[in-house]
């Protein structure tokens, strides 16, 4: 329970700090900034009589000048901080160092049982490896807007050090992140060489978004190559999968359709890609995938949200 409340407390002191922050800001502006918009007025005269000399035109002619782009900036900073605070979740002891490939939910109570099967409360998580990717992972993302639906990303350092920009994009509409190594090998690690894959890469997201990492999600899925080895070490939740579109294999998106769909469940974290090459095919089915699951009672959580569901129910099934 401690655990909660720090977590609960890690919440609200960001947000408290963010409207401070704005406050004072916005109050230091009123003086100047009287006008709607993104700009404000400042008299002729008052500007002239700075510069010693007398003003050449009305007193109620004025100057148009920008908003210090200063204020925008410490605003935009603020918020991505405190995104970047409520995606630090604290990964429940029961996962940390383990594996998994979905979450089955088990209740003591029968009626319990019944409440958390209702069509509207099947819960399922989307997935998505290789980026940031140029183009998908934009494409991707603004399915996702459209949609009002976080998912988790799994990405790959090196992608992270390309496309910094999209990273951010990434947490900035709230998707949760995991690490997915700095170069996608799915040779044999030594303990060194699987530390500095999983190592640089969660620094540098970390860097990049102020996002702490404690998911892991092995290339191609090998969990004997010593990467699953050391992030298990390290106390992460290796996090496979229970739906595989294959999306990197079929060009034909019904074909990933009918995959998902078939391979649903409650519980579930469905692969898909965002990045390791062309995926115009993800692209075109994931409106599809979306519609027809929740057409079959699912919705769509992140996979710390599965999670946390899990946990909750644990304590739950405890008392």
């Amino acid at each position: 329970m401690a655990d909660r409340h720090m977590f609960t407390w890690q919440q609200i002191l960001p947000i408290a700090v963010v409207a401070t922050s704005i406050s004072f800001i916005a109050g230091c502006s009123m003086p100047v900034a009287r006008s709607a918009g993104d700009k404000f007025t400042i008299p002729v005269n008052l500007l002239v009589r700075q510069q010693n000399r007398d003003p050449t035109t009305s007193q109620n002619t004025a100057l148009i000048v920008q908003k210090p782009q200063a204020y925008q900036q410490v605003v935009a900073r603020l918020a991505q901080a405190q995104k970047a605070q409520l995606l630090n979740f604290p990964l429940p002891s029961e996962f940390q160092g383990k594996t998994l490939k979905d979450i089955k939910f088990k209740s003591k109570n029968k009626k319990d049982k019944a409440i958390i099967k209702q069509p509207l409360l099947k819960p399922i998580a989307l997935t998505f490896d290789d980026g940031p990717w140029e183009k998908s992972t934009s494409q991707v993302l603004d399915i996702l807007k459209k949609n009002k639906i976080k998912a988790t990303f799994f990405v790959v350092g090196r992608q992270v050090q390309m496309y910094p920009q999209l990273l951010k994009q990434i947490v900035a509409d709230g998707h949760a992140l995991g690490n997915h190594t700095w170069s996608h090998q799915y040779h044999m690690f030594s303990q060194s060489a699987a530390a500095r894959e999983i190592d640089k890469t969660s620094e540098l997201i970390y860097k990049t978004t102020g996002v702490k990492i404690s998911l892991f999600r092995p290339p191609g899925g090998f969990l004997n190559n010593g990467l699953a080895a050391y992030a298990h070490q390290k106390k992460y939740a290796v996090v496979m999968w229970s739906a595989d579109s294959l999306d990197w294999r079929y060009r034909q998106p019904s074909t990933l359709i009918d995959r998902v769909l078939r391979e649903a469940s409650e519980g579930g974290i469905v692969l898909m890609h965002d990045g390791g090459g062309d995926r115009a095919q993800t692209v075109k089915a994931l409106p599809q995938v979306i519609a027809q699951l929740r057409k079959r009672g699912y919705k769509f959580v992140t996979v710390p949200e599965l999670m946390e569901m899990e946990d909750r129910q644990l304590l739950a099934n405890k008392n």
